[in-house]
């Protein structure tokens, strides 16, 4: 009998599947357009600082607007919000592709990074179909799909750039008009057969609170939580510093061409899927969700300092395998962790909160690390992030004692 009920509760419902499959396209949709955003801002006559500008306009953005979306949503109903957060990344491709001069790209990015808060959103709608035992499991193999758009994003946006360009657009804006495509076809999924999951909203009273910049950083005060949200900065700061770093260090310091990139980021991705679907789930159910977070970090952490050390192909080859093995972990773990330690009225108040440190670090850690390349060359920023990321992982083993992280 007990056995038949803890099956039946480690069964996900169906619509844990319906709103992992609409997050799959939009980060196919995101993703898409990730390889030719620096050469489509050199055709509008953008130098190198200026197109820097474009992905550091749409993280503060998102960093901004998150929150704002995830607070709504628990207002409003996941649905609703989805839908318009979606809508917000079509439209926002769509001026992309048709823009005919800069400052247009720059509204865009602006325009899908306040509506661009989606993932939280689909995170707030995990934690209302599941309980707490499902959670870690959910929130794994959510990610686990998010991740594998990134290998199928950069495949599509080749195919798109191979079509015959649209009257008025570019042959690299075909990728964002594309990318307006299956964004749109994700809002269709969320109208059509999602279900509002939502079933105790709070009073609808939006004030000028709800839309103040404030409410981030006072949300950092909250006994706890704060300690949290500065693991998901440092998590995502760390890794921005080294996917910066990673680009160059393989064209220059191992002299290999952009092809050797496109498969190792393929790799990656189908990797780092495999591990999160294959195991994440066992070892949530086995250990502290903040012991796995510790060996997640000091992993990935070690494998920042030995890459610059050992700069060889084959051996970089090894050591990437480990990275993309371990570095899905952080911010399905950390999600967890926050879901279990808050009430259900918030879950999509502070999801967003703790996506929105997640993006202001993503503004952040590439600018660091191009000041560190320009200042010290190519490898001191892996031995720099690898120190601050063992560092992260002692942070998390400190915090054991304060969270709920045992299922």
């Amino acid at each position: 009998m007990n056995l038949k009920k803890s099956k039946k509760t480690s069964k996900l419902p169906a619509k844990f599947w319906i709103v992992t499959l609409v997050a799959f396209i939009n980060s196919v949709s995101f993703t898409l357009i990730i390889p030719i955003l620096y050469p489509y801002a050199q055709q509008f006559g953008l130098n190198d600082f200026q197109a820097s500008l474009l992905p550091t306009a749409f993280a503060i953005s998102q960093f901004i607007g998150t929150p704002i979306l995830g607070k709504l949503s628990d207002r409003f109903g996941r649905k609703n919000l989805l839908i318009i957060s979606l809508l917000g990344t079509a439209l926002a491709n769509l001026i992309s592709s048709v823009a005919t001069v800069a400052w247009l790209l720059y509204a865009a990015r602006i325009l899908d990074g306040i509506t661009g808060g989606n993932n939280s959103i689909a995170k707030a709608v995990i934690s209302d179909i599941t309980d707490p035992s499902q959670r870690a499991k959910a929130f794994g193999l959510f990610d686990a799909v998010f991740r594998l758009g990134f290998v199928v994003g950069p495949g599509l946006s080749y195919f798109a750039q191979q079509l015959p360009p649209l009257p008025g657009i570019y042959s690299l804006g075909m990728s964002f008009f594309v990318a307006a495509i299956i964004a749109t076809l994700a809002t269709l999924m969320t109208a059509l057969f999602l279900p509002e999951t939502l079933t105790d909203r709070q009073p609808i009273n939006i004030g000028w609170q709800d839309f103040v910049f404030s409410t981030i950083f006072k949300a950092f005060a909250r006994p706890k939580l704060g300690k949290i949200f500065l693991l998901t900065f440092f998590s995502g700061f760390t890794f921005t510093i080294f996917t910066f770093a990673f680009q160059p260090f393989v064209l220059y310091i191992l002299d290999q061409d952009a092809k050797t990139l496109a498969i190792i980021f393929a790799s990656v991705g189908i990797l780092g899927a495999v591990s999160q679907i294959s195991s994440l789930g066992f070892l949530t159910k086995n250990f502290n969700l903040l012991d796995i977070l510790f060996v997640s970090f000091l992993a990935r952490g070690m494998v920042f300092l030995l890459i610059p050390t050992f700069p060889y192909l084959s051996a970089f080859s090894i050591l990437i395998i480990l990275f993309a093995v371990v570095n899905p972990f952080p911010m399905p773990l950390l999600s967890s962790i926050v879901s279990l330690n808050i009430s259900q009225k918030e879950q999509g108040e502070i999801l967003g909160i703790n996506a929105s440190y997640l993006s202001f670090s993503n503004a952040i850690g590439p600018a660091i690390s191009g000041i560190i390349v320009v200042s010290f060359g190519y490898k001191i920023p892996f031995w720099i992030t690898g120190v601050l990321t063992i560092l992260t992982a002692l942070f998390a083993l400190s915090l054991k004692a304060e969270f709920k992280c045992k299922k």
